[in-house]
């Protein structure tokens, strides 16, 4: 090792340290501020396990964002093939060892603190720990978080490729699910919108945090240029505005009203805002200078990234104190005594009216980001586009943000509201996400935009544009983008969801109702794009055969519709009938009504869908005329006199045989 080499290696483990002490002791300050430490009243575990949660929990969650952040950094800021992607695959394969071992004694902390029991070294939990591990919901949570840290330090070692990374760093995001579900708001009486905050903040937090630890660890044993650390800024700027927003939505739903931020719950939560602001402070008046003088001034580098991770370091001790403290609103005061709150966590809403139906709101945080960055990226790439000097069709953008703005209505409107408590609604929803939205966003023709306003990488490094192009050739949508197979998924999704028990886990679990979200969506989005596409796709079938999918995917919704019309039964009589309404229809009736929504709702999309395909027939035939018209006369009209020529021939001989 040279000198240079042992001079970073020094830097890297005093940054190492000060992280750490700044962690160490924000948990240690938390928990005294919060209480977190005090002895129990009733079965005290001890201070071995009071302490050592709360510790090891918050050393798994450093590991657990430097594996998730190096994931991401090594998918959409260093080159295939590099010493910069190898060193940072090797770093997340590390970091989930330590998330794996730090979260089995945070599991272990964690059943001693639940039963009250004191750590020992020969203890033997036993038929009682695995019983917490396999049938109590929290004790399978933490163990599927740690299934999942498995799993990723297995594929980080395995392959070091950037294709890796990325499908890598999606199973490492997967499993911060459990942990968003097991969070204090998680048991409020906004359930969807606490799990949605928390899980959007730990993603945030994993790719900010994580990544530069990532990156500083990277720049120590392979370098970084300046092009990566811009790259790496925009991943943090925007995981900033993700961490702070979600955060702030997360901490008001646990602490309620204003005088509550002035307890010990609440002073914690607004230290750690104060850190986050000042992070974002920070990063905003330094990095703008540093990015461009990274190679120039090295030092200023390091200094940044010190104070960034010490303000980090007490974020994440803080979030672990927090994690300790009990919230001023308890959620189980929150559930009431009649069959919706018990059922939905929630009070039933006033009857569905003309008047709730634009005033009722429910809004789900994920669609709403997605439908605001999905509107803001799109507006931007015209901008960069029209600043070029090239055009983009007006009617595309219109489309395309009608769409977006469709979605957050059917995902946080009134529509999200009542689609618990009426079968009716739920179909409402259910239809126009996948009919409705895609005949808006699939005009708007986003790989185009996307391919055309975002510059081509030349490092072999893959960002937002390559990933994308990526996804849309693999071999995996080549298959389900085909016509055929687009029609199926979507209409065969009816009687797959409704028919077997994914109905019943898609009402009842919050995580369910996002995946019947995407799924719809999805399906929906395939089967119009292979119907009047106008992004280019592997598969383009004749315009007879794209009218044919339409009638008979419209036959399918019309025999499902129907089937729900004429049954007796309720699909799901355990939720939709124990609810309990005094207003509306009765649930059989309700069901009825979807079954009518769905045989006639599917008229309109199908309509402007045909008509679509037989304007683009139209002016297909148009551009075939004008190509041929074209080529008679370069030719000067030589096809045609060698037509007339040959049925000269056959009326001459057919003279001759006469």
């Amino acid at each position: 090792m040279n000198d240079k080499q042992a001079t970073l290696s020094s830097k890297l483990v005093l940054l190492s340290l000060v992280f750490l002490a700044a962690l160490v002791g924000a948990t240690s300050l938390a928990l005294v501020i919060g209480g977190g430490a005090k002895p129990f009243v009733l079965l005290d575990p001890g201070d071995f396990v009071r302490w050592g949660l709360p510790i090891s929990r918050a050393f798994m969650n450093v590991a657990m964002a430097t594996a998730i952040g190096a994931l991401v950094i090594a998918a959409f800021v260093f080159a295939e093939a590099s010493k910069q992607l190898r060193t940072t695959m090797n770093i997340a394969a590390g970091a989930s060892v330590v998330w794996v071992t730090s979260g089995l004694l945070s599991l272990n902390f964690t059943y001693l603190n639940l039963t009250g029991t004191a750590f020992t070294v020969e203890q033997n939990q036993g038929a009682g720990f695995w019983q917490f591990v396999t049938e109590i919901e929290l004790g399978q949570y933490l163990a599927l978080n740690l299934v999942g840290g498995v799993i990723v330090s297995i594929l980080a070692i395995a392959s070091q490729r950037l294709t890796a990374a990325a499908l890598t760093a999606a199973v490492a995001m997967l499993s911060l699910v459990p942990m968003a579900l097991t969070g204090h708001a998680s048991g409020t009486a906004n359930h969807g919108m606490a799990v949605n905050s928390l899980g959007l903040h730990l993603v945030g937090i994993s790719i900010w945090v994580g990544g530069l630890i990532a990156l500083g660890v990277v720049r120590n044993r392979a370098g970084v240029s300046q092009i990566q650390v811009a790259r790496f800024s925009a991943l943090a700027l925007f995981s900033f505005a993700l961490v702070f927003v979600s955060g702030l939505i997360n901490a008001q739903l646990r602490i309620g009203s204003l005088e509550n931020w002035m307890s010990g719950y609440g002073i914690l939560v607004l230290l750690k805002l104060a850190t986050i602001a000042t992070l974002g402070v920070i990063g905003a008046f330094y990095r703008r200078k540093l990015v461009a003088s990274i190679t120039a001034k090295p030092k200023a580098f390091w200094r940044i990234v010190a104070l960034e991770l010490a303000i980090m370091g007490i974020a994440m001790g803080l979030a672990a104190g927090l994690s300790r403290t009990a919230p001023p609103v308890n959620p189980t005061e929150l559930v009431g005594i009649t069959p919706a709150e018990l059922l939905t966590g929630q009070k039933l809403p006033p009857e569905l009216t003309l008047v709730t139906f634009f005033t009722q709101l429910k809004p789900d945080l994920i669609w709403l980001l997605v439908s605001v960055s999905a509107i803001t990226a799109y507006l931007l790439g015209v901008r960069r586009l029209r600043m070029r000097g090239d055009k983009w069709p007006p009617g595309r953008t219109v489309s395309w943000v009608t769409g977006m703005l469709l979605l957050a209505f059917i995902t946080s409107g009134s529509l999200n509201a009542y689609q618990e408590y009426l079968f009716s609604v739920h179909m409402v929803a259910h239809m126009m996400l996948t009919m409705a939205v895609p005949v808006f966003l699939v005009p708007g023709a986003p790989i185009t935009l996307l391919s055309r306003a975002v510059e081509k990488r030349s490092d072999e490094s893959r960002g937002v544009r390559e990933w994308a192009l990526w996804a849309v050739h693999t071999k995996y949508a080549q298959v389900i983008s085909h016509p055929i197979v687009a029609a199926v998924l979507f209409a065969g999704s009816l009687v797959a969801f409704y028919f077997t028990p994914i109905f019943g886990w898609s009402t009842r679990e919050h995580v369910g109702h996002e995946w019947m979200v995407m799924h719809f969506l999805i399906t929906g989005y395939l089967f119009v794009q292979s119907i009047i596409g106008v992004d280019p796709g592997p598969h383009k079938i004749q315009f007879p055969m794209r009218i044919m999918l339409l009638i008979g995917t419209l036959a399918f919704h019309a025999f499902f519709g129907m089937a729900l019309m004429a049954g007796d039964g309720l699909l799901l009589p355990e939720w939709f009938g124990a609810m309990g309404r005094t207003w509306g229809p009765t649930p059989l009736e309700d069901q009825k009504i979807g079954g009518a929504i769905a045989w006639g709702i599917g008229e309109l999309p199908t309509a402007a869908l045909t008509i679509i395909v037989s304007v683009q027939w139209f002016r297909s035939d148009a551009r075939e005329a004008r190509r041929l018209d074209r080529a008679a006369d370069r030719g000067g009209n030589k096809d045609l006199e060698n037509y007339n020529a040959m049925l000269s021939k056959l009326a001459d001989r057919d003279q001759g045989s006469n």
